[in-house]
């Protein structure tokens, strides 16, 4: 739509006043749920997929903020005790801008927008410049956090009730907003959010309103995330408990009944990774998959890609291998990036997989078998043993002297497979497709991502064991050192090996699945 010449009032700095008769865009208000990037809508993801404006709040997971397009703005507006970043007024003024020049604005806020997240003011504003806007609900913290603490709001014969209310009094109120005193018997479970800082002020009101100090209570920070921690105890002595265990913001209070079911009714906590932080150094394509196993096991997944794959700018080799596939008997292959790059060389020719109809294919590993079979082939042989040396003896009884085999690789690479191939009397045509890099960014973000205590640091390759000392140096050693090493295979925990590192365990097979295993059996809970 098109739109004159508006202005939005209120902002700390005066007025903003928008170009005459330009295109407005939209601004999406999201919730992004409490914590757990996992509860963020259907809805929530498709308008994130297609932004070109984030402006995103503290406690946002950083995941979500990977599921905008890789240019988009993204802008922190984060607020927390002692940190305004921005006032409410200069982001109201953000969206009014972007969405004024035509961008498609993503308000990413944490909880749903609606439930003391300061929403209904964002709507307003921009209701009054009249750009248009829609509201993504999201999973609020008020339901979300006490049911991942095992404490259900309601409950037959224990709550059919329950009231959810600020602990943070707006500032420059001479009386309080909030009537403790009032509320104590208003509903059957209280939850209180925001209210760390005056915690021992809600309790006083609370038990003068008649709430005995013996009443179920719960103090739950992080909630939803892999940092959870929850204090469960007597509503008299949650303040000083509280001060004791140093639980601090952002937490939430549940006062009822249904806070004694979480002896029963826990379940985050209890997963086997809960509370493990997890260093992952694949690429940041790969690296998803584990990171996500993690994440469903409880664990804090902390992504370090230290390597790139690059295609190589010159891929006229592969094109003309392509172009002759029948004069191979088979073709190998180690990695899923050599699978995807071989297929679009295959696209590009427009051929599909009819031409391999004269070639067996063999691999390395479950992940590149799938790969495989995600573009219609089954692969005829899948070594037990997911290593080079494992693939040359499964292929041994399947071959005969002077058959051609074509390799696409990337480089890296181990000589084994060659080795043992020609070793066998065949005849193998290597064909670098790729090269593992270094990513520029791995220096800059490891002392940032690893200043906090890891429990365990993967390695999927040898290039990533190199390139993460590379990228962390003497501080990347004496992290390794302190933590728990997982390397995906018997040559990766070699390279580590050859490096100084201690491997503590080797995952049994090259998946993700097995690292995971391997984690679990290392720092499970």
């Amino acid at each position: 739509m098109l739109e004159r010449e508006r202005q939005i009032e209120g902002s700390d700095n005066g007025t903003v006043t928008e170009q005459n008769e330009r295109e407005v865009g939209r601004v999406y208000l999201v919730g992004a749920g409490p914590g757990d990037p996992g509860l963020l809508t259907c809805r929530g993801r498709e308008v994130l997929e297609t932004a070109d404006v984030v402006v995103y709040d503290r406690l946002v997971d950083p995941a979500l903020l990977r599921l905008a397009p890789a240019g988009a703005e993204r802008i922190y507006a984060g607020k927390g005790p002692g940190e305004q970043v921005l006032t409410q007024p200069a982001i109201n003024r953000i969206l009014v801008e972007r969405a004024g020049q035509g961008a498609t604005v993503v308000r990413l806020k944490g909880g749903d927008p609606f439930v003391f997240g300061r929403g209904g003011e964002e709507a307003r504003a921009l209701a009054a410049t009249g750009v248009p806007f829609e509201v993504v609900p999201g999973v609020s913290s008020a339901v979300a956090v006490p049911a991942y603490a095992g404490i259900p709001l309601t409950h037959r014969d224990v709550a059919a009730s329950f009231l959810v209310v600020t602990g943070h009094e707006r500032e420059g109120r001479d009386e309080p907003v909030v009537d403790w005193k009032a509320l104590a018997h208003a509903a059957d479970t209280l939850v209180v959010l925001m209210g760390v800082a005056e915690l021992p002020s809600i309790v006083e009101g609370l038990m003068a309103g008649g709430l005995p100090a013996s009443t179920p209570a719960a103090l739950i920070q992080d909630g939803t995330t892999p940092r959870q921690r929850t204090l469960c105890t007597a509503l008299g002595q949650i303040p000083h408990q509280a001060q004791e265990h140093g639980i601090r913001s952002p937490a939430i209070l549940v006062v009822g009944g249904v806070c004694s079911l979480r002896s029963e009714l826990a379940w985050f906590e209890r997963r086997p990774l809960f509370g493990r932080r997890v260093v992952i150094t694949r690429t940041r394509e790969q690296g998803s998959e584990l990171a996500e196993l993690v994440g469903l096991l409880g664990g804090q997944a902390v992504e370090l890609p230290v390597l790139q794959i690059q295609p190589l700018p010159d891929l006229r080799d592969l094109d003309t291998v392509v172009r002759h596939l029948d004069g191979y008997s088979w073709i190998v292959f180690t990695s899923a990036n050599a699978v995807h790059i071989f297929f679009d060389a295959l696209r590009r020719a427009r051929i599909d997989a009819r031409a391999l109809h004269a070639s067996l294919v063999g691999v390395v590993g479950p992940a590149t078998a799938a790969s495989v079979r995600g573009y219609g082939i089954t692969p005829d042989v899948v070594p037990e043993r997911a290593t080079a040396e494992g693939l040359v003896e499964a292929m041994a009884h399947r071959t005969t002297a002077e058959q051609r085999v074509l390799f696409p690789c990337g480089r890296p690479v181990s000589d084994a497979l060659v080795d043992g191939l020609v070793g066998q009397g065949l005849s193998v045509e290597k064909v670098t497709v790729y090269e593992a890099q270094a990513d520029p960014a791995a220096a800059e973000r490891v002392r940032e991502l690893l200043a906090e205590p890891v429990d365990a640091i993967t390695f999927a390759s040898s290039a990533s064991v190199s390139h993460f000392l590379d990228a962390s140096g003497a501080e990347g050693r004496q992290i390794c050192a302190t933590s728990r090493v997982v390397a995906i295979g018997p040559v990766t925990a070699q390279a580590a090996q050859a490096l100084g590192l201690r491997v503590d365990a080797v995952a049994e097979h090259a998946s993700m699945a097995a690292m995971i295993e391997a984690l679990v059996g290392l720092v499970g809970a």
